[in-house]
């Protein structure tokens, strides 16, 4: 018998009678490990009901007692961990210590968001006309909407509900099907911190859910992060109904790599960057730009440091796990036969399975990489997602630069040279949001912010970060005068400062 996964309403976990369910599998074995109940417009109706009524309460809560219970949270966070490191691996797949640097990189935003009172601080002007002072302030939208995706089912839903908490909104959180149980997870701990009840909902589902929360008119904000396709549709539908929407798409991540660079440090980000988590990363190092003569020296070097890693179940302490379903690797697995019949060097094929440390079952592919790979190809075109590195190479950092702003994507890229002067033109010429400098994943601290730019990003405002706080408020400005009666008679002039 398989457990079943509920959604998480008012405080407390919420099953329903439905038939409509989704199988959860550990992907290292290929089992089905758990169902998670699907929501129908009905049950996010009811969410969002709950949610709006909590957050009337919690938006007029105190700073001072909202902080105490975002300190507590991340508390609870940081003890448990580990904890939740396992669920997101067993759920996932991807290695543990991957895992805990993801749930990490989440609670740092925690931690962002305890220094509310002071990112909510606003702007007082005394005697801005005679007897009238103006000033400024900024407030809760309401019911705020995350749908996530399940490449960083932790990480990914605190880039935004911290943020949207502290500044005193309630949260309806649709995370990925696929690996649902991190959310149930975290919901206990808001409920253990102290959150009020229905100020943070967990409702799982597919495509009939995210358009439940789209067509809702007590949604305020949807925060989105996966494919490009599905980012324009949710900015498309979210706006048209009045909605305010940062939906984070896409990626084809290059790392251009110099005549000048070690190369040994460039080869080890490069596998590092392009295979961690399998590649399930919206910041993974997809594309290689070596800018010849360096480009045999660089293939060699990173076809010697893949034959070294280990792949196998990510409880094992191998350095790569399996994909999420078998769905995902089968089209993975598909880009490689379309990769040689479109003219690239296979290198490295990854469905070599023989020494892989994990059930023969589980959802496998080894590090693949490809040399040769050219704008044309589709396994340069399309966002692969997986274990899958290409080699493209151009004659001179012109062509590199020509390249990666010819790109629809521009999500993340990165350089690795040793020349100042060159790494200081590329962060101005890149078209590109966020630029790494011998650095493979330039993924933002928590006080910046994260996005793209092109079909990476839809909407003015990232994640996280000064971007975080000002999508979850409204500004406001007051403007006040306390004078004396004498002051007062007609005027229908418009009013000019004196």
């Amino acid at each position: 018998m398989t457990s079943r996964i509920t959604h998480f309403i008012d405080g407390r976990p919420v099953g329903v009678d439905t038939a409509r369910t989704a199988d959860v599998f550990d992907p290292a074995t290929g089992t089905v490990a758990a169902q998670v109940e699907l929501a129908d417009a009905a049950l996010v109706d009811r969410a969002v009901e709950v949610a709006a009524a909590a957050g009337r309460d919690w938006r007029r809560m105190s700073l001072a007692k909202r902080v105490q219970v975002l300190f507590a949270f991340r508390e609870l966070l940081a003890a448990r961990r580990e904890e939740l490191a396992a669920i997101v691996t067993a759920e996932h797949g991807k290695v543990l210590d991957d895992a805990l640097g993801e749930v990490q990189r989440g609670l740092e935003v925690v931690e962002y968001a305890c220094g509310i009172p002071h990112l909510l601080k606003g702007g007082y002007t005394e005697g801005a006309s005679t007897d009238v002072d103006v000033h400024s302030i900024r407030q809760p939208l309401g019911v705020a909407a995350i749908i996530s995706p399940f490449n960083f089912p932790a990480m990914v839903p605190m880039w935004f509900f911290p943020i949207a908490i502290a500044t005193g909104n309630a949260v309806i959180l649709k995370p990925s099907e696929k690996d649902p149980s991190a959310a149930m997870f975290l919901a206990e701990l808001w409920r253990e911190a102290g959150l009020p009840d229905g100020v943070f909902n967990v409702v799982h589902g597919d495509k009939e859910a995210v358009d439940a929360i789209l067509a809702h008119d007590d949604i305020a904000s949807v925060s989105f992060v996966g494919s490009t396709p599905v980012a324009r549709y949710v900015y498309e539908q979210g706006t048209a109904r009045g909605k305010r929407v940062q939906a984070l798409g896409g990626a084809k991540n290059h790392m251009v790599v110099l005549p000048d660079a070690d190369l040994g440090l460039a080869a080890d980000a490069a596998v590092n960057a392009g295979f961690g988590s399998a590649g399930e990363r919206c910041m993974a190092i997809s594309a290689v730009v070596a800018v010849e003569p360096i480009g045999d020296d660089l293939v060699e070097a990173i076809r010697t440091r893949m034959a070294t890693l280990r792949t196998g179940d990510g409880r094992r302490g191998c350095d790569m796990g399996p994909l999420i379903t078998a769905e995902h690797r089968d089209r993975v697995t598909s880009y490689l036969d379309i990769g040689v019949e479109e003219g690239a060097s296979l290198v490295v094929d990854g469905r070599d399975l023989d020494d892989v440390d994990g059930d023969p079952a589980g959802f496998w592919l080894k590090p693949t990489l490809f040399d040769h790979v050219t704008p044309e190809m589709r396994i340069y075109r399309d966002e692969i997602f997986g274990p899958v590195l290409g080699v493209l190479r151009v004659p001179s950092y012109d062509a590199a630069i020509e390249l990666v702003n010819a790109n629809p994507y521009g999500n993340g890229t990165a350089i690795f040279t040793n020349d100042g002067g060159a790494a200081r033109r590329f962060q101005y010429d890149i078209e590109v949001g966020m630029v790494g400098i011998n650095v493979p994943i330039p993924v933002p601290v928590a006080y910046e912010s994260f996005g793209g730019w092109k079909a990476s990003l839809f909407g003015d405002l990232r994640a996280y970060g000064p971007d975080g706080v000002a999508f979850f408020t409204r500004g406001k400005v007051v403007t006040s005068r306390w004078l004396d009666p004498s002051h007062g008679g007609l005027n229908l002039g418009f009013p000019q400062h004196d």
